[in-house]
């Protein structure tokens, strides 16, 4: 029974180390927005994220380069 506790514990640690050493992921506070536009949401997909902003636009982001790769607009 201790030996599959300390087993147990020692996978718990490792599964810890092993995602906190992970590349972050984008957060909003780290993307670069356009002058006067702020984040109301965000989401991302596997190679992609994106900013919806306060202007009614939704602003698509490479998550590998972090350049701005389309620009869509909602009409309401």
């Amino acid at each position: 029974m201790a030996i599959v506790m300390i087993a147990g514990f020692v996978v718990l640690i490792g599964t810890l180390v092993i995602r906190l050493n992970a590349d972050p992921i984008p957060l909003p506070d780290r993307v670069t927005l356009p002058a006067g536009v702020s984040a109301v949401a965000f989401t991302q997909g596997t190679d992609w994220y994106a900013v919806v902003t306060d202007a009614d636009t939704i602003l698509i982001y490479d998550r590998g380069t972090g350049a701005l790769t389309q620009t869509v607009s909602i009409d309401r």
